[in-house]
């Protein structure tokens, strides 16, 4: 059997880098159904294509996710539409050119805490909500993970929105974990290191000289 045997998935900021990855991931291991959701609906429905050709169900939705009214109706539409909600991977988020940490303006602070923060809280209240209404499956509602950060861990120079951010969804990660484990819902974290997306690339071309060789320092591997 197949890690996600007949299961239906929900992967937000699923049109490229990571989020692209799990849905497609999913996929291949046995999903009913997936849910694609980004803001790119040219991106977002070339996932969707890819998994239907696959011969797993596939369904693109553009949501903004830091709107919370606009989450909830999408959680509700993939529970009417596919009877429940199985996994939820709530990986949207943005990236900024590092700024020194007293220049950083309040727009920036905002948007960051709304993209990458607030989108999560509203991703798992609206998904577990719906879990919570679900039977029980093999002992368990749903699972939930959360794509936090190294970020999240120590800091990112230059970028103390982010980091704060990313330290915000592994604590909104841990709350959840602890409150709705005893009701069958399992709530994790992931936090990558440096990856090779388009974010990742975009955020390197648009840095100040030497960035990008002093982040790829970093990485053991180089």
């Amino acid at each position: 059997m197949r890690l996600h045997e007949g299961v239906v998935a929900l992967v937000t900021g699923a049109a490229s880098g990571i989020g692209r990855a799990s849905a497609g991931q999913f996929a291949r291991e046995g999903a009913r159904a997936v849910v694609v959701v980004d803001i790119d609906e040219t991106g977002g429905r070339e996932v969707a294509a890819e998994i239907a050709r696959s011969g797993c169900e596939a369904l693109f939705l553009r949501v903004d996710v830091s709107d919370a009214a606009a989450v909830a109706a999408l959680v509700e539409h993939v529970a009417d539409r596919f009877g429940r909600l199985d996994c939820a991977h709530n990986n949207a988020g943005i990236s900024e050119p590092p700024v020194p940490f007293h220049e950083l303006g309040e727009a920036s602070w905002q948007r960051m805490l709304a993209l990458n923060l607030s989108s999560v809280f509203w991703c798992m209240q609206a998904e577990i909500r719906q879990m919570l209404r679900q039977p029980l499956v093999r002992g368990r509602r749903g699972v939930i993970v959360n794509t936090s950060s190294g970020a999240g861990i120590v800091p990112a120079l230059g970028q103390a929105h982010y980091t704060a951010a990313k330290h915000g969804v592994l604590g909104l990660t841990k709350c959840a974990a602890a409150e709705y484990v005893s009701a069958g819902i399992r709530t994790n974290a992931i936090c990558p290191g440096l990856t090779d997306t388009r974010m990742v690339r975009e955020f390197l071309a648009a840095s100040p000289p030497g960035v990008a060789e002093a982040v790829r320092r970093t990485v053991p591997g180089g």
